[in-house]
């Protein structure tokens, strides 16, 4: 059975989208980049939201940018041969290959789809994650924790949901960054 798996970057007061701008650097770094593409090189499917598919659709091209240093075309092919689920009641069509298209989240489905699964799922985006995570599918949480405090906007946790989990890996990373990775009890 695959493990779905919740990962972001998120600022140290636990934000996963700040209201105002970024969350502050990080992600850019080569270091960090080759780790998380090293870390999501087999997941066999990205549960995405319409907001974070249309953020993560650069990687379908992102192999073709003159001057793409190896780590960038690397997690580009690894992102395209992967299967992407876009939960949109908006999105009329997709623009990536492997890509369909769902009214709305079924928490059976994604069931059944880490029943199924040789490869790992990962949800990515807050608004989704809140769903899977609120339906117990969440396994694993890896959260990239910057150096900044942002003071609002969207948190990696949704409200008014408790978990008891475990830490079960840590890196800190030379531009602040660090990351912690929790499974379920």
């Amino acid at each position: 059975m695959a493990k779905l798996i919740y990962s972001m970057i998120t600022s140290l007061d636990g934000y996963a989208e700040a209201t105002e701008g970024g969350l502050g650097d990080g992600a850019e770094d080569p270091e960090v980049h080759s780790f998380i593409g090293d870390l999501f090189r087999d997941v066999g499917t990205y549960l995405y939201g319409r907001r974070m598919y249309e953020t993560m659709v650069f990687w379908e091209t992102a192999h073709t940018l003159p001057d793409a240093p190896p780590h960038i075309v690397e997690y580009a092919r690894d992102w395209q041969a992967a299967e992407k689920v876009v939960y949109s009641t908006s999105l009329e069509s997709v623009s990536s290959a492997k890509t369909r298209i769902e009214r709305s989240f079924d928490p059976d489905e994604v069931r059944r789809l880490k029943a199924e699964s040789d490869h790992d799922l990962t949800v990515d985006g807050p608004n989704l994650a809140a769903q899977a995570i609120r339906a117990g599918l969440v396994d694993e949480y890896h959260l990239f924790v910057t150096t900044s405090v942002v003071g609002g906007g969207k948190r990696f946790f949704p409200e008014n949901v408790r978990l008891d989990l475990i830490l079960d890996g840590t890196r800190s990373f030379d531009n602040g960054l660090v990351y912690l990775k929790y499974r379920k009890r």
